[in-house]
């Protein structure tokens, strides 16, 4: 079965559960493993927060795309921001590297997205935003039928 859904919110940290939850309601008809579930969900939380936190710098008045596909058994999910962008993308994909220390940022967000994805792909362009591509593979081909 092919499915898309596409959704744009508010930059403000309330939103990332909302983001989170239509993620997960939206797959949910793939009938994921709980662990599935849980590690989609943290993956969009923390590319949202990322969008939130470090591309608009928590400006509450800028918006964030998200939009996620699915196809056989695989999840597609895109998260956009139009913000400051990233100077390095290969710095800020390092372990513990945060632009944000000031703030007590982990700086652990795309290494999770790594570890929970079967792929991540990071396109930005500093003053421009920056768009997070993930792909996941279930392990389930449990589908519930329509």
């Amino acid at each position: 079965m092919k499915n898309h859904m596409k959704i744009e919110f508010l930059s403000v940290s309330q939103n990332e559960a909302l983001a989170r939850i239509s993620v997960a309601s939206f797959i949910s008809q793939m009938n994921p493993t709980m662990d599935e579930l849980t590690d989609i969900k943290t993956v969009v939380s923390e590319a949202v927060t990322n969008a939130i936190i470090h591309g608009y710098e928590d400006k509450p008045d800028q918006t964030v795309l998200l939009e996620c596909a699915m196809e056989d058994e695989q999840i597609e999910i895109i998260i956009k921001d139009n913000g400051i962008g990233m100077a390095d993308i290969e710095q800020a994909r390092e372990p513990l590297f945060t632009s944000k220390p000031e703030w007590e940022r982990s700086g652990m967000g795309f290494t999770i997205m790594e570890n929970f994805m079967d792929k991540v792909e990071i396109k930005s362009d500093e003053g421009a935003g920056t768009t997070i591509r993930m792909v996941k593979q279930l392990t389930s081909t449990r589908a519930l039928a329509n």
